[in-house]
C-alpha cells in the first residue's frame, strides 16, 4: 500500500494513516483525521463549524464536491447591525462592530454543518461508519492531548486594530473557561495536557445515537435551550434545516494542466480569476519572486480580491456573472492591463485591521490517485461552549457584510463568502497536486503561488509550500521575512506600499500532496505545527 496524509496536525495525520493501513479509503481517513483535528484543535475547527471537502475517487467515478457552509440563522435581519460599523477589515473579510457581537458570544453563530458533511461524505463514499472512526478523537477528549506551540499562540493573540484579545473566548464564558482554563485562572501552558471529558462524552453519544441526535434529538434540545437563555439566534428549525450540498467542481486550464477547485461560496472562483489572468504571462522567465513576478501575482490577487468584494456571494441569494468573471476574454483583459502598469485599487471601509486566520485543512491520497482535499473551521470561534457538550461554536457571522444591499449582506439562510478553496490540479486525467489551507483572505493567495510553484517552477510539493510567500488583499503588498529585501525596495520604487512581517513563514498554512508518475510526495507549511507522512510498502517517510 502506497498513502499519503497531509495536515496541520500529527495526531491528525497518525489517525488518517491508521485508518488507511487498516482498510479503510480514503474518505474514512479524511474524516477520522478531520475528527481528531477537532479534539486536538478545538479553536481552528469543531462538529458546529463549516467548510468544503473535494472529492475525486476514481475507481467509483466520482469527483464532487459536499459543500457545508454555515448559514446566517432563520431570525437574522440585513439591518441587525447596521448601526454598529467601526471598520471594514483591511483584507475586506469582515467588520469591526461595536461590542464585536459579530465575533464573540451567541449572535455570532452560523449554523454547525461539519457534523452532517462527514457523516453525509462516509454514507455516500466511505467504507466505515462515522461511530466507528470517532475513537481516536475521543482518546484525545478524554485522556487529553498536549498542547502546541501553534494552539497556544492563537489563544495569547493580542487584540489588534479592533478585534479582540483571543483569551476572551476561552475565559468569558463559564462553560468555556472550566475546559480551557486552569484552577488558578491560567491558559494551558505549552506541552500542558489539556481534557475535555464534555466533548469526549458528547462524541460517544453521537457515536452511539447518530448525528440526528445532534440535529433533532437530545443535544439539539440542548443547543437550543442554551441559545434561548443567552439571547442567541439558532434555533430547533435551524438545526433541523441544516442539509449540505454537493455540487460539480469549477474548471479552469493552466499551463496544459486541468484544474478543479470548489464553486461559490467558496473561494475557488478566485483561483480560476487569477490562474487564468496569470497564464498570460511568462512567470518562469520572469524569475520566482523577482520584483516583476511579485507585481504581477500580486496585480491577479488584488483584482480577484475586487471580484469578490464586490461581485461573489451565495449563488441562492446574488446573481454572480459567473461565465463573465472565469471567461478567458476577461482573463485576457485583466492581463493587458496589469501590462500597461494599471494598478488596481482596493476600496475599504474606514482603517482595517487583519482579519483572524483561523481553520484547517487535511489532504489524503492512495496509490490509486484517490484523493480527498478537506477545509473546515470555525471561524476564529465564538468562544461558546455549551454546558455539559464540550464542543465550541463558529463565528462566521463575523464576516458579513452588516451594510444591506451588498453581495456579502446578511439574510437569513444564507451562507458567507469564504476563501476556502480545496483544489486538485491534473496532468491530464490523473491528479498532480492536491492541496489546501487556512488562513481566511489567504488561503486562495497561498493556493494559487503553491500551484504556480509546481506548475511553473516545477517544486516538489514540499519545496512549494515551504518558498517565500507574498500576499496582496489590499493596496498593501504583504512580504514575509524571506522575501529579499532587494525585491522590496524595487516594489517600493514603482510605487507600491509594502509591508513586510517579521515572519518567515505565515498564513496561509498550505498542505499539499503531489503524485508523479504513480510516486507520492507531500508537505506541510513549517509556519504550524503539522506533517506530511507517506506509508509505502509498510515503511513510513516523513516530508
Amino acid at each position: 500500500m502506497q498513502a499519503m496524509v497531509s495536515a496541520s496536525q500529527p495526531e491528525a495525520v497518525e489517525a488518517g494513516l491508521d485508518v488507511l493501513a487498516t482498510g479503510g479509503n480514503v474518505v474514512d481517513a479524511a474524516v477520522a483525521a478531520a475528527l481528531v483535528q477537532t479534539a486536538v484543535d478545538p479553536q481552528m475547527c469543531g462538529i458546529a463549524g463549516f467548510g468544503s471537502m473535494h472529492l475525486f475517487l476514481p475507481d467509483r467515478g466520482v469527483h464532487t464536491l459536499i459543500d457545508f457552509h454555515g448559514r446566517a440563522p432563520l431570525a437574522a435581519r440585513p439591518d441587525m447591525w447596521a448601526d454598529r460599523i467601526i471598520r471594514e477589515c483591511d483584507d475586506g473579510f469582515g467588520f469591526v462592530l461595536r461590542e464585536q457581537v459579530n465575533e464573540i458570544g451567541y449572535q455570532s453563530m452560523t449554523t454547525p454543518m461539519t457534523l452532517q458533511a462527514f457523516d453525509a461524505a462516509l454514507r455516500a463514499f466511505g467504507t466505515r461508519a462515522l461511530g466507528d472512526l470517532m475513537g481516536p478523537a475521543i482518546d484525545y477528549c478524554e485522556h487529553g492531548f498536549v498542547v502546541r506551540p501553534h494552539v497556544h499562540e492563537f489563544w495569547t493573540q493580542p487584540a489588534e486594530c479592533g478585534r479582540i484579545e483571543r483569551v476572551r473566548g476561552l475565559t468569558e464564558h463559564p462553560a468555556t473557561a472550566a475546559i480551557y482554563t486552569k484552577s488558578d485562572g491560567s491558559l494551558h501552558e505549552v506541552g500542558e495536557v489539556l481534557r475535555n471529558p464534555d466533548m469526549g462524552r458528547t462524541y460517544r453519544r453521537l457515536a452511539e445515537h447518530g448525528v440526528e441526535d445532534f440535529y433533532s434529538g437530545e443535544i439539539a434540545r440542548a443547543i437550543d435551550a442554551d441559545m434561548r437563555a443567552h439571547g442567541g439566534l439558532i434555533t430547533l428549525a435551524d438545526l433541523a434545516g441544516c442539509e449540505v450540498e454537493r455540487s460539480e467542481p469549477l474548471w479552469t486550464r493552466y499551463r496544459g494542466h486541468r484544474v478543479a477547485t470548489n464553486p461559490l461560496p467558496g473561494g475557488g472562483l478566485m483561483i480560476v480569476l487569477m490562474l487564468n489572468i496569470l497564464e498570460h504571462f511568462d512567470l518562469a522567465a520572469m524569475g520566482h519572486n523577482s520584483p516583476e513576478y511579485v507585481a504581477t501575482v500580486c496585480e491577479a490577487m488584488k483584482i480577484a480580491t475586487v471580484e469578490k468584494d464586490c461581485r461573489m456571494g451565495d449563488p441562492r441569494f446574488v446573481d454572480v456573472p459567473l461565465e463573465q468573471i472565469a471567461s478567458r476574454e476577461n482573463a485576457s483583459r485583466l492581463a493587458e492591463r496589469i501590462r500597461s502598469g494599471e494598478k488596481t485599487h482596493v476600496p475599504r471601509v474606514n482603517s482595517g485591521g487583519p482579519e483572524s486566520h483561523d481553520t484547517t485543512h487535511l489532504c489524503v491520497i492512495d496509490e490509486r490517485g484517490a484523493v480527498v482535499s478537506l477545509t473546515h473551521s470555525l471561524g476564529s470561534s465564538s468562544g461558546v461552549v455549551t454546558d455539559g457538550l464540550g464542543f465550541m461554536y463558529n463565528n462566521c457571522m463575523m464576516v458579513f457584510d452588516p451594510r444591506p444591499g451588498r453581495a456579502g449582506s446578511i439574510a437569513p439562510g444564507k451562507a458567507r463568502f469564504t476563501a476556502m478553496a480545496p483544489t486538485i490540479v491534473f496532468r491530464g486525467e490523473e491528479p498532480f497536486f492536491a492541496l489546501g489551507a487556512p488562513g481566511g483572505t489567504t488561503i486562495t493567495m497561498g493556493i494559487l503561488q503553491a500551484i504556480l510553484n509546481a506548475v511553473d517552477f516545477g517544486m516538489s510539493a514540499s519545496d512549494a509550500i515551504v518558498a517565500p510567500r507574498f500576499c496582496a488583499t489590499s493596496n498593501t503588498i504583504e512580504l514575509t521575512n524571506r522575501i529579499l529585501r532587494s525585491t522590496e525596495r524595487a516594489l517600493l520604487a514603482r510605487g507600491y506600499l509594502v509591508l513586510r512581517h517579521p515572519q518567515s513563514y505565515m498564513f496561509p498554512l498550505v498542505h499539499a500532496v503531489r503524485r508523479v508518475d504513480g510516486r507520492l510526495d507531500g508537505g506541510a507549511d513549517p509556519g504550524g505545527d503539522g506533517m506530511a507522512l507517506a506509508v509505502a510498502t509498510g515503511r513510513p517517510r516523513l516530508y
